[in-house]
């Protein structure tokens, strides 16, 4: 049973209670409240357009995909400190020569991006609890940099959780952040059996600002029951910061965690992940490197699937699911904003290698190039990508092209 259903039934009348006892309005107060709430309503539009073309080795035909999302819902002013959000999205296509994972299509190579109409938010928000903001219903969660807990934004159809949030304030700048998660919306829709995944897990993310960068400790508890060899319990700590040198700046990040079965998961297994990366940016250039390790053992590597996966290890989604042995990560970055170029406002470009490899054993898996530029016409977010892996071990060479367009209102 959904948390929609379920932990409504059980949580909310608490949540009622507080937000009468800490607001102590009267009814005539409500009701110039629900005024003020209705008038500062806002409503949710956003557009997208992409065509997506994938070509892949060992597959018949190239996919190419021109697919739309709109996103539509609104978000009320607060009544008793409490806000209402609801949301929509419609995801269709133009050309369909792509698997999309449900439409049958597996002559061609996969673009998940399935045709769903589908309640994306439905949300309550309240803070009347002093440093406190209490969310209730399906909602979008992003933890720090999106590796362990993220929306799949890429995707047309993000994820988004049925869960009951936490975050509170109240030691100063220290930052607690828990959630019980009951359902995951996975971005394969309704119609997939792998779409929805019931859930018994729990998110917890304390955080405090440093000197040197704000640092952070997690602890993430995932018993997934339509999903259950992804069951495990992940503790971990990051860092992130930046520093000004020169004229330029220097961000950085650094990280460990260890990963073991938990709940139903029918396999027994531990591994670690550890990050770092510098990236230095004067005037209108950046560069840096990184590397990022998931390890292996015993024929099982560290997973994380509640992430936004198409950020890391390259854009051609080879590394969606770790292998067993693991892998290793090693990556340079480096870019240039140009700024203002005709037409184009804050025209900027990014190009990305990845040498990857098994964290066990060593082995080879492939490189990986891409290239990303990005810039925005009046309202109207362009993005231009490319990416390609020549596969040395694992998989098979990939070459991937996208041409965006993005609307808010």
């Amino acid at each position: 049973m959904s948390i929609l259903k379920s932990v409504s039934v059980s949580a909310f009348p608490l949540l009622a209670l507080a937000m009468s006892t800490a607001s102590g309005v009267q009814a005539e107060e409500t009701k110039t409240g629900l005024d003020a709430a209705l008038a500062a309503t806002k409503p949710i539009l956003q557009t997208r357009l992409r065509l997506e073309t994938v070509d892949q080795t060992g597959l018949s035909e190239e996919a190419t995909a021109l697919t739309y999302r709109f996103r539509a819902g609104l978000e009320t002013g607060a009544v008793a400190d409490t806000k209402f959000l609801i949301e929509f999205d419609h995801v269709g296509d133009l050309v369909d020569d792509f698997n999309s994972t449900i439409n049958g299509k597996t002559m061609y190579p996969v673009v998940a991006d399935p045709n769903v109409t589908e309640l994306n938010r439905l949300q309550l928000t309240n803070t009347s609890l002093p440093d406190t903001k209490i969310t209730l219903g399906r909602q979008r969660i992003i933890l720090d940099n999106a590796r362990f807990v993220g929306n799949v934004g890429w995707r047309q159809n993000e994820q988004t959780f049925d869960a009951l949030r936490v975050e509170n304030t109240a030691l100063g700048d220290l930052k607690i952040d828990v959630s019980y998660i009951d359902q995951v919306n996975r971005i394969f829709g309704d119609d997939s059996p792998i779409g929805r995944w019931d859930s018994d897990s729990y998110l917890i993310n304390v955080s405090h600002p440093t000197p040197i960068g704000k640092v952070t400790g997690y602890a993430y508890l995932l018993d997934i029951n339509d999903g259950s060899i992804f069951s495990s319990e992940t503790y971990g700590v990051r860092l992130a910061g930046k520093q000004d040198i020169g004229s330029g700046a220097l961000t950085y990040s650094g990280g460990f965690a260890t990963q073991g079965d938990y709940a139903g998961s029918p396999v027994s297994y531990s591994a670690d992940y550890y990050q770092a990366e510098g990236i230095f940016a004067v005037n209108n250039f950046n560069f840096g490197a990184g590397i990022e390790v998931l390890g292996g053992d015993t024929g099982r590597g560290f997973q994380t699937p509640l992430a936004t996966l198409h950020a890391f290890q390259g854009w051609t989604d080879k590394f969606l699911a770790t292998p067993p042995a693991g892998v290793e990560d090693i990556y340079a970055k480096a870019g240039y904003k140009f700024g203002d170029v005709g037409f184009l406002k804050g025209l900027a470009v990014n190009g990305f290698y990845h040498d990857l490899s098994a964290d066990v054993g060593g082995a080879d898996y492939g490189s990986e190039f891409g290239l990303v530029a990005a810039a925005k016409v009046e309202k109207v977010n362009l993005t231009f990508k490319f990416a390609d892996y020549n596969a040395d071990g694992f998989a098979t060479d990939t070459t991937k092209f996208w041409f965006q367009l993005d609307f808010a209102l």
